[in-house]
């Protein structure tokens, strides 16, 4: 990978279904140890995982990396809360959007830029049930018309 390149780890393929994200931030993560081997090794997993504004601080909950198979005692906790490296400005805003009623920050994806481990994170709107009913109905008239129209040409 050149400069100025991210390989993309992990990504949350539930939260588009389950939230519409509005804006994205990318913020870095505070790691011990051996966390960054775990990273690069794509021992990463995002489900369930969410962000929480707390003293003025961003912090990631419930994100998964597994322990390092070679690490020794100084092995770290898979699930530990993790601070998010961002600016001042943006957690204030970050979190005067997680006031209003039904937002949510969610991790979007974890990847690897520049050797620092980054994560996307994306404020997000929960998605009542009648929502997800249309986006499946959506997804699913767009297959049908790539397959009538795949037939088509064969």
């Amino acid at each position: 990978m050149g400069k100025g390149q991210s390989k993309v780890i992990a990504q949350n393929r539930k939260a588009s279904h389950d939230y519409f994200i509005e804006e994205t931030y990318e913020a870095g993560i505070v790691l011990q140890g051996t966390e960054i081997k775990s990273i690069r090794a794509g021992k990463v997993n995002l489900k369930d995982s969410f962000a929480r504004i707390s003293n003025g601080e961003a912090y990631v909950h419930n994100m998964h990396i597994s322990t390092y198979e070679q690490g020794n005692r100084f092995n770290h906790d898979p699930t530990r809360a993790r601070k998010l490296l961002l600016h001042q400005k943006q957690i204030d805003k970050l979190f005067g959007e997680t006031q209003q009623a039904g937002y949510a920050l969610i991790p979007l994806r974890v990847y690897v830029k520049n050797g620092f481990a980054k994560v996307l994170i994306g404020v997000g709107r929960g998605k009542k049930k009648y929502d997800k009913r249309e986006d499946l109905k959506q997804k699913q008239a767009k297959r049908d018309i790539d397959r009538a129209i795949k037939d088509n040409l064969h």
